[in-house]
């Protein structure tokens, strides 16, 4: 088999010994020799399977001989940020569904980062996990083709990879905002704007789809400036994933320009923070003057004055079903079967909104 055979041809499976084995025509105990560096195995033949391995993804399993022995097994969860509240409900409901059925958890980070993420798509392959959950980063780059193609089954969380052809389980963003969006035209709102952060990642980009779907059913106009891009810190690693002030400063900037908005939806409830203090120094009044309405129903919303109406999200269905779906995989399911499992949010309304 020549090299372009060996590239092309191989399921999408995890490789094995004898795969390498066959693809150059020698025993499973010759690989295993040679990728192991032991003697016996000529320079050459010892590059050529080295060479077959690499282009098949073959990775060794590490963890095959503590699972001989009863050991445990494991999956990675790769993160974006564990101070987002969603993401640390996310991490619990998989380490316990991942517990009950006998798996342990290996956590990485990505901090936003491609580079970081790029990392932790190496640390996988190398280690042998199981599986592996990822909220991926959707940098320029896609570091877990390299994953699937080693024959790792992969869940994607929260976030669309389309480039990749594995499970999906994520929370219906579009849904959620377009049920907010509503709620406060339902409630008169008629110049509404919105808040989001400007990360390019599919939820966004889903949230700001049911935002204008909303506006469009009613029958209301859309200004492409009743859509306010938020500046994130993403860069500094201690600080919150948003920060309220970056919210307040946007929403001084669009008060001070005469624009004075009866609705807001914001894309998450620590945007909603600035944009109350933002909206008292100019006098105006919650929700007598402008409704708003956020996302995530993070534990102070309901102690806000006035108590945040805002959109609940799944966290722990997501990571339970995120779970279910990799050892769906890792069981041996048929891989030609991908599918996408969108998670319904819950709009709980309070006072902001006049409820």
């Amino acid at each position: 088999m020549d090299d372009d055979e060996i590239r092309t041809g191989a399921p999408r499976r995890r490789r094995t010994l004898r795969d390498v084995a066959d693809a150059v025509g020698v025993s499973v105990n010759t690989v295993s020799r040679a990728l192991r560096g032991e003697s016996g195995v000529s320079a050459e033949s010892r590059e050529t399977i080295r060479r077959a391995a690499e282009q098949l993804g073959y990775v060794p399993n590490v963890h095959a001989r503590s699972l001989v022995l009863g050991g445990p097994r494991t999956i990675g969860l790769v993160i974006t940020n564990v101070s987002n509240p969603f993401y640390a409900e996310l991490i619990s409901a998989i380490e316990q569904r991942a517990a009950d059925e006998g798996y342990h958890i290996v956590l990485f980070l990505s901090e936003e980062s491609t580079a970081r993420e790029q990392a932790a798509a190496e640390n996988v392959i190398r280690s042998g996990l199981d599986g592996v959950i990822v909220v991926p980063v959707q940098g320029e780059t896609n570091p877990w083709q390299a994953v699937e193609r080693a024959g790792i089954p992969l869940v994607v969380v929260n976030r669309r990879l389309d480039d990749l052809d594995v499970d999906t389980v994520a929370t219906d963003n579009h849904a959620g905002a377009y049920a907010a969006t509503s709620h406060v035209i339902a409630q008169g709102a008629r110049s509404i704007v919105m808040l989001e952060e400007d990360l390019p990642i599919t939820t966004i980009d889903q949230r700001i789809q049911g935002f204008r779907d909303a506006l469009e059913d009613a029958s209301l106009p859309l200004d492409e400036r009743q859509v306010l891009m938020v500046p994130t810190r993403r860069s500094d690693r201690a600080a919150l994933p948003w920060q309220a002030g970056d919210a307040y400063r946007v929403t001084v900037d669009l008060l001070a320009r005469g624009h004075r908005p009866d609705g807001c939806v914001v894309g998450n409830d620590y945007f909603a923070l600035g944009l109350y203090r933002a909206l008292r120094e100019r006098g105006l009044r919650c929700p007598e003057d402008t409704l708003v309405v956020g996302f995530g129903d993070y534990p102070f919303a309901e102690f806000l004055e006035p108590p945040l109406s805002t959109v609940r999200l799944p966290a722990g269905e997501v990571g339970r079903a995120a779970v279910d779906r990799l050892l769906h995989r890792v069981n041996g399911a048929e891989p030609r079967s991908r599918e996408v499992t969108l998670v319904p949010p819950e709009l709980v309304t309070r006072r902001s909104t006049g409820s």
